[in-house]
C-alpha cells in the first residue's frame, strides 16, 4: 500500500467522509470555489487598473509634450 496506490487514496477518502459527511465536503467545496472565484476576479480587476494608470499616464505625457514652454 504505497503512496501512490489506488487502494490508499480510496480508505482515505471513506474515512473523510465518515469523520466530516458529505454535507460538509460539500459545503468546503462550494466556499473554495468561491473563494477561487473571487480571487480571480481580483486579480482581473487588478489588471484594468494597472491598464488605466498607464494609459493615464500616457496621455498626461502626450498632454505635457503639445504644452509650449
Amino acid at each position: 500500500m504505497g503512496i501512490g496506490s489506488v487502494w490508499h487514496w480510496l480508505v482515505v477518502l471513506v474515512i473523510v467522509v465518515l469523520i466530516f459527511g458529505t454535507k460538509k465536503l460539500r459545503n468546503v467545496g462550494k466556499d473554495l470555489g468561491t473563494a477561487v472565484h473571487d480571487f480571480k476576479e481580483g486579480l482581473n480587476e487588478g489588471d484594468k487598473k494597472a491598464e488605466n494608470k498607464t494609459e493615464d499616464a500616457a496621455a498626461e505625457q502626450k498632454t505635457d509634450d503639445n504644452t509650449p514652454a
